[in-house]
């Protein structure tokens, strides 16, 4: 679970880097968390309020530590946090994303850090 508390504690941390298991984890998280508010909302919380309250609450206190999180991923393979936008181009954009987000630690120290590793 140190993941998780990892994810909380660097939350509006943009700098150093995150290994891939830290990332993965956040998000297995927060897809499992959304989709459990999401259920909680469509039997309660929308028919009483008509919008999902929970679920947008839930996006709301987890955007930037998602955005911060990426971040460090991306620099944990030696990219800058700009290549984030290369998964706005149609199509291939997204694999390339993707590719970098389950890309291996570049090993040993790089420009944003000693490698989390630890090796």
């Amino acid at each position: 679970m140190e993941w998780y508390k990892m994810f909380w504690r660097r939350y509006a941390d943009f700098s150093g880097r995150s290994r891939r298991s830290e990332f993965w984890y956040a998000w297995l998280f927060m897809m499992i968390t959304a989709i459990i508010l999401t259920v909680i909302d469509s039997f309660v919380i929308v028919s009483v309020l008509g919008f999902p309250l929970l679920t947008i609450l839930f996006w709301l206190a987890s955007i930037v530590p998602s955005i911060a999180i990426v971040f460090r991923r991306l620099h944990d393979i030696g990219k800058s946090a700009w290549w984030i936008f290369i998964g706005l181009v149609p199509v291939v954009g997204g694999f390339i994303v993707l590719y970098y987000y389950v890309k291996d630690s570049q090993p040993g120290s790089n420009q944003y850090g000693p490698n989390p590793k630890g090796a």
